[in-house]
C-alpha cells in the first residue's frame, strides 16, 4: 500500500468503519470500505458521484454494504451452494502492507492493497483455502482501476472452482433515459 500520503488517507467512515480515501491532484476521489473491500464511492475530477450508492445502505457488518462496487467470491449469483454473491462481500478485509509486486503500472500514487484470506469458520460451507488480493488504483486522470488476484492456499494441493464479478453499481442521473451499454477495456 502506498504509506499515508496527501493521495492516501486511512479513516473512520460511516458507523465508524475504516476506510480509505485515494486522491488525485485534480480532484478524483474514491473511498474504500475494508468492510466487504469495497469501493463506495468514485468522483470525477468536476467532482460528480459515479456511482450510485443505496439510501438504504446500513454499513452495519456483516451485511453488505448497498451499492457501490461489491467483490462477488467464491460465487456470483446463486448458482452454487453459498449465499448470492459469495462471502467476500461481507467479510472485514485487511490492508495488504507487502503485496507481491504488480506487473502493471505503478505510476499510479493513490492506490490502496488489500487481502481477504480464509477462516476457519468459512471453511465449513467453503473447503478451501485462499487469498484474495485486490488493488484499488486511482490514475492521474480519475481513471478507477481495480485488479483482483486469487491464489488457491491449500496444503494437501487440490485445486477448487470459483466465480468472481466487480458487481458495479454506476449512477445515473436520468434512469428513463439509460440504455444498455457495454463495457471496453476490460481486462481478463
Amino acid at each position: 500500500m502506498a504509506s499515508e500520503n496527501v493521495y492516501v488517507e486511512h479513516c473512520k467512515g460511516v458507523n465508524g468503519l475504516d476506510k480509505v480515501i485515494l486522491r488525485e491532484i485534480r480532484g478524483s476521489s474514491a473511498e474504500v470500505y475494508l468492510d466487504g473491500g469495497q469501493v463506495t464511492s468514485w468522483k470525477n475530477e468536476f467532482r460528480e458521484q459515479l456511482l450510485f450508492l443505496s439510501s438504504k445502505a446500513t454499513f452495519k457488518p456483516p451485511n453488505a454494504i448497498r451499492g457501490g462496487i461489491q467483490i462477488c467470491f467464491p460465487q456470483f449469483g446463486t448458482i452454487g451452494s453459498l449465499e448470492q454473491h459469495g462471502f467476500a462481500r461481507n467479510r472485514l478485509w485487511s490492508v495488504d502492507r507487502d503485496p507481491p509486486p504488480f506487473p502493471a503500472n505503478t505510476s499510479h500514487r493513490a492506490f490502496v492493497d488489500l487481502i481477504l484470506r480464509h477462516s476457519e469458520e468459512e471453511v465449513k460451507i467453503w473447503p478451501h483455502r485462499y487469498e484474495c488480493r485486490l488493488r484499488v488504483a486511482l490514475g492521474p486522470g480519475g481513471d478507477l482501476m481495480l485488479t483482483s488476484r486469487i491464489r488457491n492456499t491449500n496444503t494437501d494441493g487440490k485445486s477448487f472452482t470459483f466465480t468472481f464479478a466487480y458487481h458495479t453499481y454506476f449512477s445515473v442521473t436520468d434512469i428513463s433515459a439509460s440504455r444498455r451499454t457495454r463495457d471496453t477495456g476490460l481486462f481478463g
